[in-house]
């Protein structure tokens, strides 16, 4: 029985932070229905997730800061619902041991690459909006700004909330054309009565994509990789859709990867000179050649 009441506790644990994760705000009562168990239980799990810092409103709803909504994945999750579930019964597991370890998973799960992150607590609103429209399949409208370009309103399709390298995108559909959208950019948002039937290639593409440049149409490009500094790509992805295609008797690498531009491309290469160098399609190496021969000049 001991091992059924501990499963059943996880479980609550895991859902109610998989929800404060949603950026839901939950109240106790509800959970008590949800779960079938006294509201006296339900405080007991409020009171495990102490390390959290719950936000406690005027409304009796709890629900976690702005800056930490989308930072969990779901192996942390059940990782935290599992310690929590044993703090105060297994000795270290105490709060600040949570509270330390939440900390430095937060770290690992939003810098994956970068030593930058963008706080969204001033754009709190916006994720909330687009969240809620991108579950309910619904249309927004809102106003959109990039550098040195005219503000212009747009009609999306919203597909999901996008995290990469540390800065949170909108990743949506323009009359079928998947876009990408700094939230940091998007201002008036509007949620339209309309609503879209999600496109299953986009969903396909979304999943398999690492990195925010959506674009159906990418360049297959192949690189060389210096001895020197094989053993970074070895460790890791450094290029969307990295792939070692052959191991050199020297220690270097020769990859692939995919590309929508060669904005996308170029400034990875750059940080690596001279240790990376493209070797197809030969007209990107040659543009990038000439790039760095006009800054050179200057």
């Amino acid at each position: 029985m001991k091992n059924d009441n501990h499963d059943r506790l996880a479980y609550r644990l895991a859902t109610i932070l998989e929800k404060l994760n949603l950026g839901e705000k939950l109240y106790v009562g509800e959970l008590a229905d949800e779960f079938k168990v006294g509201v006296r239980t339900i405080q007991r799990d409020i009171e495990r997730l102490n390390f959290l810092d719950l936000d406690r409103g005027a409304d009796k709803g709890y629900s976690i800061k702005p800056i930490l909504i989308g930072r969990i994945y779901i192996k942390d999750i059940e990782r935290f619902a599992s310690l929590a579930g044993l703090s105060g019964i297994a000795p270290g597991l105490d709060t600040a041991f949570l509270r330390e370890l939440m900390d430095s998973r937060l770290q690992d799960a939003i810098e994956v690459r970068g030593p930058s992150r963008e706080s969204i607590e001033r754009k709190a609103r916006e994720y909330h909006v687009l969240k809620d429209a991108s579950l309910n399949h619904r249309m927004v409208r809102f106003t959109y700004e990039k550098p040195n370009s005219p503000k212009k309103r747009v009609d999306v399709s919203p597909y999901r909330l996008v995290n990469q390298e540390g800065v949170w995108y909108l990743a949506a559909t323009d009359e079928g054309r998947p876009k990408s959208y700094a939230l940091s950019r998007i201002t008036d948002i509007e949620v339209l009565s309309e609503q879209f039937e999600p496109d299953e290639s986009v969903v396909k593409m979304l999943d398999e994509e690492d990195s925010i440049w959506l674009n159906r149409n990418k360049t297959e490009v192949v690189l060389t990789v210096a001895p020197a500094v094989s053993s970074y790509f070895r460790r890791r992805s450094l290029i969307s859709q990295q792939k070692i295609e052959k191991e050199l008797e020297d220690g270097g690498l020769i990859i692939s990867g995919k590309f929508a531009t060669q904005n996308q491309l170029f400034p990875i290469v750059r940080y690596w000179l001279p240790n990376v160098r493209i070797v197809s399609p030969e007209s990107w190496q040659e543009d990038l050649d000439r790039e760095l021969e006009s800054y050179v000049r200057r």
